[in-house]
């Protein structure tokens, strides 16, 4: 005679049940989880290892156990232990000596590492390598650009612009100005290649030169609207030009607060007798070096991005179209730049660079 086991009894309270039921019901749940889950609740109402696993599509042992696991643990025992897995065969001491040569050494006759490169001298393969540098951060293949600027009068002059942007003076308006000399008006040597499903947008990598043109721009800080105008020469000539018609935009009753640099072409003997007769103006030049500190900048980077660096402009005429397209579509729907930065922090980010750059060796 062959003695039966008999299964556990299954009673949930209303919130084991509640849980389980929305374990079923969740669509982000794992399906084992989920399997789990529903073999429980049927075990509850009353049915036999038997039944269920006819219900559900799987064994009677499997039933079993998780109807063991649950009586035993409840709603943590529905869940898989952790399994031990392999053991570590990269060592901390390995992920220290990747580290440290990469951030104090370079490869022979070479200026930086290669996953290659390192995993040769550490007796690394090139995944781990990679791995690595993944959770440090590190990227020997990539390089950013950085200028401190030598300015003698460079911290009054942070401050002034600082100021400006972010406590503007009232009944006034603080335009950001600057040239975008030497734009080529570039056609492709042959069509471009249209954009496909799985397939980038192709273009020639010669070109063809059809003239420059230089873009004058003023950007208002506190409306995000551009006055622009194109000229083909970028001399001081044009600059009171340009002058000439920011002042026919601005109304008069409101003092001109203008955030340029240092350029020859405007201090000319011209442009400082136009600024006598037009004493509403005040110059604030920015920093030598320091090009980042005009919001204008940032305005004739995302017109670069977005409608000349891809465009095919078969004359300097098109070209300047272009630009003065875009500046009238971002003058429909104008988005000001937020200036978060206070003088003091920039000092504080600079003096962390400086203090970089003496510790470098270089």
């Amino acid at each position: 005679m062959t003695r039966k086991s008999t299964a556990p009894k299954i009673q949930l309270s209303p919130s084991e049940r509640e849980t389980l039921v929305g374990l079923t019901r969740r669509r982000k749940t794992a399906h084992g989880i989920a399997l789990r889950a529903s073999i429980i609740l049927r075990a509850a109402s009353g049915e036999s290892n038997i039944q269920i696993a006819e219900l559900v599509g799987t064994t009677r042992e499997t039933v079993g156990r998780w109807r063991s696991r649950f009586a035993q643990r409840r709603l943590d025992g529905l869940y898989d232990e952790p399994r031990p897995g392999a053991p570590r065969r990269i060592l901390d001491k390995d992920v220290e000596r990747v580290v440290t040569a990469t951030l104090e050494s370079a490869p022979q006759a070479q200026t930086h590492w290669s996953t290659r490169s390192m995993a040769k001298k550490c007796g690394l393969s090139q995944s781990a390598v990679s791995r690595i540098w993944r959770a440090f951060g590190l990227k020997p293949h990539r390089q950013g650009t950085f200028k401190i600027s030598a300015d003698p009068l460079f911290v009054g002059k942070v401050r002034d612009i600082v100021g400006l942007y972010m406590n503007p003076p009232e009944h006034a308006v603080v335009l950001c100005v600057d040239e975008k000399s030497q734009m080529q008006a570039l056609d492709r040597t042959q069509p471009l290649l249209p954009m496909r499903p799985g397939q980038v947008a192709r273009r020639t990598h010669d070109y063809v030169r059809h003239g420059t043109t230089s873009l004058f721009a003023a950007l208002d800080v506190k409306a995000g609207t551009v006055i622009g105008a194109c000229y083909r020469r970028h001399r001081a000539a044009e600059f009171r030009r340009f002058l000439e018609r920011v002042e026919a935009e601005v109304p008069q009753q409101l003092e001109v607060h203008l955030v340029l640099d240092n350029a020859s072409t405007h201090k000319t003997p011209a442009i400082q007798r136009w600024l006598l007769r037009h004493p509403r103006y005040h110059l604030h030049f920015t920093p030598t070096s320091a090009s980042w500190m005009n919001q204008v900048e940032r305005f004739f980077a995302e017109l670069t991005a977005k409608a000349i660096r891809r465009g095919v402009h078969r004359s300097v005429a098109e070209l300047e179209s272009a630009a003065l397209a875009y500046i009238d579509a971002s003058n429909a729907d104008p988005r000001p730049f937020t200036w978060t930065k206070t003088a003091d922090q920039i000092f504080q980010s600079l003096a962390t660079m400086c203090r970089a750059t003496s510790d470098s060796g270089h």
